[in-house]
C-alpha cells in the first residue's frame, strides 16, 4: 500500500494533471537491485545522485540513464561547480524531503521557491540545482522513486518537463559521456 511520501508525490502530480503509472515492488536501494524489477517496465530508468558543494552551502541533484557510469572527478568538471562531494541523509532530507536509497527529481516538490533566501539558497529562491543527462531529452517516458524505493512512478517526457517548469528551478542539460 502506498505510504506517505508516494501517495504526496501523487497528490502532486494529479493536482497539476501530469499523468503518470505507478509500480510497486520491494525496498529497492540500488540500480543493481532495480534492474530485476525494472525489466518490465517500458520507460529509462535513471540513476539519481544528490551533492553538496565543498562550502557545503549549494545542492545539486544529477539525474542520468541508469546504465551510465559517472566519475565525480569528471562531473566536477563538466558542473563547473567546484569539489563536490555526495550530500548527507539529514541534507537530503532537508532539501528534498528524501531518504538514502530514494533520491529522486520527485523530491524537488520539498524545494519550493522562496522569497527568505539563506545561504544555502541559489539566487532564484530554490536549494537545489538540476542537472540532467541530455539523453533524457529524447526519451518517450522516463522513470524515478516517488520518493521512496519501494515504488516507480513512469511519467511521459512531456509531463516530466511540465513538472521541472511547475517547480520552477535551475537545470541543465550535460552530456554525461563527454566525460569518460
Amino acid at each position: 500500500m502506498e505510504n506517505n511520501r508516494i501517495a504526496e508525490v501523487l497528490d502532486f502530480l494529479e493536482k497539476h494533471g501530469l499523468g503518470y503509472k505507478l509500480h510497486t515492488h520491494p525496498p529497492l536501494p540500488t540500480i543493481g537491485l532495480a534492474l530485476e524489477y525494472w525489466k518490465e517496465i517500458d520507460s529509462v530508468h535513471c540513476k539519481n545522485l544528490f551533492f553538496r558543494n565543498h562550502k557545503g552551502n549549494r545542492h545539486y541533484l544529477v539525474v542520468f540513464e541508469c546504465h551510465k557510469e559517472l566519475a565525480i572527478h569528471s562531473l566536477e568538471h563538466m558542473l563547473r561547480q567546484g569539489k563536490l562531494s555526495f550530500a548527507s541523509a539529514e541534507r537530503m532530507e532537508r532539501c528534498l524531503g528524501l531518504l538514502p536509497g530514494s533520491v529522486s527529481p520527485l523530491g524537488l516538490i520539498h524545494d519550493p521557491e522562496t522569497e527568505v533566501l539563506t545561504k544555502e539558497h541559489f539566487p532564484n529562491g530554490h536549494r537545489v540545482k538540476l542537472f540532467l543527462d541530455k539523453d533524457l531529452q529524447t526519451a518517450e517516458r522516463i522513470s524515478f522513486h516517488p520518493c521512496d524505493n519501494t515504488a516507480s512512478v513512469v511519467l511521459s517526457n512531456a509531463d516530466f518537463m511540465k513538472f521541472l517548469d511547475i517547480w520552477g528551478g535551475e537545470y541543465e542539460w550535460l552530456d554525461v559521456t563527454a566525460g569518460l
